[in-house]
Parts: structure tokens; sequence; C-alpha cells
């Protein structure tokens, strides 16, 4: 029987179909001859009867930008009944709202795959599960305290200040070895988030890339890396960084080897790490992980046709 999917995601018309992971995943799946269906988390409803509903549309995709999809008549379906998979992939941020939706789809569990597995990415946000992993990572603080960082300066030199449950690159900070503005901008970052902010040494291997690698049910399926554009430090595509194809190093090969495993049992997928330099482990990406895309143009892969795979086999 083909499959039936729902995919949880921001608003169709606002993608960049050339590099936009979701498109893909939707676009391989309707090749297999999947039914597909998007709805806005927001739509979610529990109702009284403790069946979880959502206000979806049937639509199909094809790569054209700007008419890349047609989108039916907004349905009412029951995603433990009417669905087979459901793609959890709207952007982060992380907050309470994205934590909500987790626990919501927590109860089609037995009925209805989710992907990733809205426990685990609960439990993991981006840059959370990696201090799993600290003997791959460069020293790391997450703290609120301006006097804890500057203590960690006075042993590392610049830093690098970012919110925990950031992404795509946004709102990271360079701040000199001399400790100028940390101050502002502590003020700055405790007024806008309550939690903990990571920092970390300024690495400046990250000149030579930030290396997206992209797991599939735990097995390496491809990376890319991605360099910093002209003027910045941040190697994010989504900030102007630019991707070259690439080769892992031995200590990203025992990396990978290490979490592969844990990340199939914990059901995450499609799950994508960042590695600074070939050796500094900074991100592991479970929420909406991306890269698949230019991963495919490099390397004549197939890796949404990899993430398929290893959804159905999980379904069987």
């Amino acid at each position: 029987m083909p499959l039936r999917v729902a995919v949880q995601m921001d608003p169709l018309d606002t993608l960049n179909i050339a590099g936009d992971s979701s498109f893909a995943l939707m676009l391989s799946a309707q090749q297999r001859g999947a039914s597909l269906y998007h709805y806005d988390v927001g739509s979610l409803t529990l109702d009284a009867d403790d069946r979880l509903i959502a206000h979806a549309n049937p639509v199909t995709v094809q790569r054209v930008q700007g008419d890349h999809f047609t989108m039916g008549e907004t349905q009412r379906i029951d995603l433990g009944r009417d669905i087979d998979v459901v793609l959890m992939r709207q952007d982060p941020p992380f907050h309470m709202g994205y934590i909500t939706a987790t626990h919501l789809l927590e109860r089609i569990e037995g009925e209805t795959l989710v992907v990733n597995n809205p426990v685990s990415v609960r439990n993991a946000p981006e840059k959370v599960m990696v201090l799993d992993y600290r003997h791959f990572m460069p020293p790391t603080l997450v703290t609120r305290s301006v006097d804890e960082v500057r203590r960690f300066q006075r042993e590392h030199g610049a830093v690098v200040v970012k919110p925990i449950h950031g992404n795509g690159g946004k709102a990271i900070f360079r701040v000199s070895a001399d400790g100028d503005n940390l101050s502002a901008l502590f003020e700055v970052f405790n007024q806008t988030w309550p939690e903990p902010h990571m920092v970390q040494p300024f690495l400046p291997e990250v000149a030579q890339g930030d290396k997206r690698i992209v797991l599939v049910d735990g097995e390496v399926a491809g990376a890319i890396n991605r360099k910093p554009g002209e003027g910045e430090f941040r190697s994010n595509l989504a900030v102007g960084g630019s991707a070259e194809a690439t080769t892992l190093t031995p200590r990203e090969e025992e990396i990978c080897a290490e979490m592969g495993p844990r990340l199939k049992e914990l059901g995450l997928i499609f799950v994508g790490i960042d590695v600074i330099g070939g050796q500094w482990l900074t991100e592991i990406n479970v929420t909406s992980p991306t890269g698949i895309v230019a991963i495919d143009r490099y390397n004549g892969t197939d890796t949404p046709g990899m993430i398929w795979d290893a959804i159905e086999a999980r379904l069987a």
C-alpha cells in the first residue's frame, strides 16, 4: 500500500526548493507513490476522545520554483488512524510550543511513525545532546554568568557565544580575548532568552569550514564542507556560507561510529552533525536537519531515498 505521509512544517510558499531538505523528502516520497498532506503545527488538536487531529491539506509537489506545489482543500485528519508517517519538519526555535507538539505527537506512538521520534527530539535539542560527547567537543561552558565567561576567557582567549536553542547560525557572536562588549552582550542575551547560553573558544579552524555530516538511522549518508562567506566566521548556508565536496577524517569517522548506534536506538532517523576543522564536534541536529540537497549534488547520492528506505524498514 502506498504510504500516507503528513508533513508538519512551515508554509510551503516560503521554501527555497533549490536547497530545502523538507521539500526533497516530500518529492522523494511522492515519487514512491505516497500521498502527501501538509499541516501547520498550530492546527494540532487533541480532541475529547484523545485522538490527535490536524487540519491538513493534500498536496502535490514539483521542482519548479514559484510553482512548486498544488494544495487541495483542508481536511480534518486523525494522525493516528489516517496517516502512516508524520515528518516533524517545522523549523526551530526549540521552545515550549515545540516541546508541547512533541508531547502531542508522542500520543500516536504505536499507530503512526513520527520522524524523528518526538520523545528523543524533546530530550535532545541540538546544543544539549552534544554535551554527552564532550570528549569530541572543544571546551564548552553553559552559563548565564558574565563572571564565569571571563574566567573561561582567561584560559581560552577569544570566545564564541550562542543561544543554546538557536538555529541556522543566528545570534552567534565572537568576543575578543580582551572581553570588549561582553557585559553588554550578556545583558542582551539574558533579556532575550531565559535559558543559559553556550560559550566555546573561537576556533580559527572554522576558516577551513564547518562540516555537516548526515546520518540516516545511525549510518553515514554523506557530508559537505561549509565555508564562511566574505567577512564572516559563521559558515551556515542560511547566513551566506558556501558548500563544497568533502570526505570524512579519521576523527569524524570515529565520532560517527560512536554515536550512530545510539541515534538508531533513539529513533533519530535523520540527523545532521557539525564538525569544525575535522575534529571538533559542535552540534547534533535532530529537530529539522538540513543539508541533504547539497550533499547529493556533490556526491551523486540519493539521501532522501535512503531516509525513506529507513522509514519503510521501520514500518515493516
